[in-house]
């Protein structure tokens, strides 16, 4: 049966989900899951709109007052409270209003690096907090300043533990510095400037040994110490200077620091945060945490080396600025106006505290033209005083909720939220609970239509008995399930306690065997020749296949000599498959005659010419047989000067070629490749009988020169020697 609260889901599109409350509604093993559908699928069986049960989601406003900018009551968020009730996966809507009020109380902390390397930023700052108070005065009626301090903790490898650098930190004996400390609160939040400049007047400066500073455990503690600071439900600025980056969570442990920041105010009746050694400084997420949840809204005012660092770490701090300190911090005045004018001027709505299994997102109207797209939080840039810019919130529950909750909407930085009542109509309430009702076998109440059982039964109408301590309807529906995620009784059946009743021709114990689901042949279940047991085909005799669709016979693939396929095929389903190169149902007739036997018919041809031998054509042949017509004939195939024919044997299949010579037809003498041989041939002669004769010549030319050389050796005369003979010429002497 439907346990005591039942879920609700919405269909896909604008129609919800509802829930049949009619008591026979559901058919024999149904399970009440059936009953919630569309309001057209319930209509359809009957269901009259009576009988429906159909919560509808509401949004109810508890308190909305109207935006105001009185003294004594300034609302600058609308609505303030509201009740929000849900159908998982159907969205609601509702529409935030903000307006900042114009003179704005300010609670203004200013925070201040105390190492060595700001000496000259104290000196300037003494002298400041008239300014201060004097500019925050145009844009609000009522200003209060506070003034805190900070160096680091007080440790190695962050400060020296010399005992005389304990005692005067200051890089030059010469100098005078107060002892390192984590922080410091000066001055309490106050409206009296003479205060301030007295107070800071009093301080010191310090020094530390490494370059980040300790900035982090400071801010923590100016958040978290609302008592000690007097932060008021105001509008709330921390001015955070220094010349230097900063420590994180982690670095503690480079002084054997292990134990995470807290996130509680441990200042002592001085004013010190006096945990510094005991605990690591915050991460950036935590510190961003606690100022948003503190709406604190920070201005970072450091010099030139340290905006790029800040700049990333305001990044990941909501609500926050930087702004270019100058060296002696003698612009911090009109820095902290800029600074202010750009927090003030961004308007950032998100929530808080919201419960799993809720989706929020927001669209922001910012009276610029087209809303924004849907985003996990609200944002307008650029608003002014009294500006009215607007939200429409979103919230969809993914999930039922255990019990009604709650979360909160708010602008960063600003105290005024909107508390949101949150509730998922995921139960039954129809009034109408019958104890111990007959419909339920007297086993359980009937209530919207569905019986609530008693300890010990279960079932539709609590018909069936619990086996066991562990079993429910859950336990014994898995009973009916083939798998862990398959249907129950493969959808083809109903589940009645634990066991599966088919419908139909389905059978097996989870339904799961269709005996009409095979295949068909020839549009026949299993061809006519088989039998459909559980979706696959049991064949008859003389029949295999997927759908009994081929038969083993062979008596569609024989002649009337019983030969199989013409020998040229293989018999498949009763079929003749043919080889390559033959059709027809028995095979019995070639493709291309002429063509295949070309070669065969050409071969033997040849090899009659050469040899008379026709041994070697089997590679073109194969089995076929040919006979040669030795009277001139025409055949329809034909190849030079032989014609040929090529014929099946009927009995057996066999391949016969009959060939002969062509009538009136004689192979001729291509005269054109003759004379062009012949003449190659006698010029590659004559060259060759040249070249021989050269030869001879030269060798009788040779021999007959060395036998006259060897006669003259012989008559005691060298043939090679001359003798020598002078000439002279007397180019002045001339004959007349």
């Amino acid at each position: 049966g439907l346990e005591p609260q039942t879920h609700w889901r919405a269909g896909p599109g604008p129609t919800h989900c509802q829930m049949s409350m009619f008591q026979d509604f559901l058919k024999s093993g149904e399970s009440n899951e059936r009953r919630c559908d569309t309001p057209e699928a319930l209509e359809k069986r009957r269901c009259s709109e009576k009988n429906i049960f159909n919560p509808e989601p509401s949004v109810d406003p508890l308190k909305d007052a109207e935006l105001q900018n009185k003294k004594e009551n300034v609302v600058q968020l609308r609505p303030q409270n509201l009740n929000l009730k849900l159908r998982v996966g159907v969205p609601e809507t509702f529409t935030v209003t903000f307006k900042r009020a114009e003179g704005y109380p300010i609670d203004l902390y200013y925070l201040m690096d105390l190492s060595y390397s700001m000496q000259d930023d104290l000196e300037k700052i003494k002298t400041l907090g008239q300014e201060i108070l004097n500019t925050l005065m145009r844009v609000t009626n009522k200003v209060r300043i506070g003034f805190g301090c900070f160096v680091d903790k007080v440790g190695m490898p962050y400060v020296s533990t010399v005992k005389a650098k304990l005692a005067n930190p200051c890089p030059s004996r010469l100098d005078t510095c107060q002892p390192a400390f984590s922080f410091r609160n000066v001055l309490r939040l106050t409206e009296d400037a003479r205060e301030f400049r007295e107070q800071v007047s009093k301080q010191i400066i310090s020094g530390n040994l490494d370059s980040p500073e300790g900035g982090f455990d400071a801010m923590m503690q100016v958040a978290v110490c609302q008592d000690e600071i007097g932060w008021g439900n105001v509008t709330r600025i921390l001015v955070y200077t220094s010349d230097d980056t900063f420590h994180m969570a982690g670095d503690g442990r480079l002084a054997g620091i292990y134990q995470p920041n807290d996130g509680k105010c441990h200042l002592n009746r001085y004013g010190l945060y006096d945990k510094g050694n005991e605990y690591d400084y915050p991460s950036v997420g935590h510190l961003s945490r606690v100022l948003s949840a503190n709406n604190i809204q920070l201005i970072f005012a450091v010099t030139e080396k340290s905006v790029p660092a800040y700049k990333a770490l305001s990044e990941l701090i909501p609500q926050s600025v930087v702004g270019e300190l100058k060296n002696d911090s003698s612009n911090v005045v009109q820095l902290i106006s800029e600074a202010y004018g750009n927090l003030s001027s961004t308007v950032l709505l998100e929530h808080l505290e919201a419960p799993q299994g809720l989706n929020i997102s927001f669209k922001s109207h910012c009276g610029n033209g087209e809303p924004s797209d849907w985003k996990k939080s609200g944002k307008c840039n650029n608003v002014k005083i009294e500006q009215q810019v607007s939200f429409t919130v979103s919230v969809t529950a993914s999930t039922c909720l255990s019990k009604k909750e709650l979360f909160f909407v708010k602008v960063q930085g600003i105290r005024d939220q909107l508390k949101v009542n949150v509730e998922t109509l995921c139960a039954c309430n129809c009034g109408d609970r019958e104890e111990g009702s007959p419909s339920c076998n007297g086993n359980g109440n009937l209530e919207c239509g569905v019986c609530s059982c008693n300890k010990g039964h279960l079932g539709q109408k609590c018909e069936c008995q619990r086996q066991g301590a562990r079993n429910t309807t859950l336990t014994m529906e898995a009973l009916c399930r083939r798998e862990k995620d398959s249907q129950l009784c493969s959808g083809q059946g109903i589940c009645e306690c634990g066991t599966c009743v088919c419908r139909g021709h389905f059978r097996g114990n989870f339904c799961e065997c269709d005996d009409s689901s095979c295949g068909r042949h020839n549009n026949k279940i299993c061809n006519g020749q088989g039998i459909c047991d559980c979706g696959t085909c049991k064949c008859h005799a003389n029949y295999i296949g997927p759908t009994c669709e081929c038969s083993t016979k062979t008596d569609k693939c024989t002649n009337k000599d019983n030969v199989l396929c013409n020998n040229h095929g293989d018999c498949e389903c009763n079929r003749c498959k043919c080889h390559a190169g033959f059709i027809h149902d028995f095979c019995t007739e070639l493709v291309a005659p002429c063509k295949t036997y070309q070669k065969c018919v050409t071969c033997t041809v040849n090899n009659e010419l050469k040899a008379g031998d026709v041994g070697n054509c089997t590679k073109e042949c194969g089995s076929a047989k040919l006979v040669h017509i030795q009277e001139p004939t025409q055949f329809y195939c034909q190849n030079d000067s032989i014609t040929f024919k090529v014929e099946l044997d009927s009995r057996n299949g066999n391949v016969e070629i009959s060939y002969a010579n062509a009538p009136g037809e004689s192979k001729t003498i291509d005269m054109t490749a003759l004379v062009l041989g012949s003449s190659v041939s006698g010029v590659v002669l004559i060259g060759i009988a040249i070249i021989i004769i050269y030869r001879v010549l030269l060798e009788v030319y040779d021999r007959r020169e060395y036998r006259r050389f060897l006669l003259e050796q012989q008559n005691n005369q060298n043939p090679l020697f001359k003798d020598a003979t002078t000439t002279v010429f007397n180019p002045l002497h001339s004959e007349y």
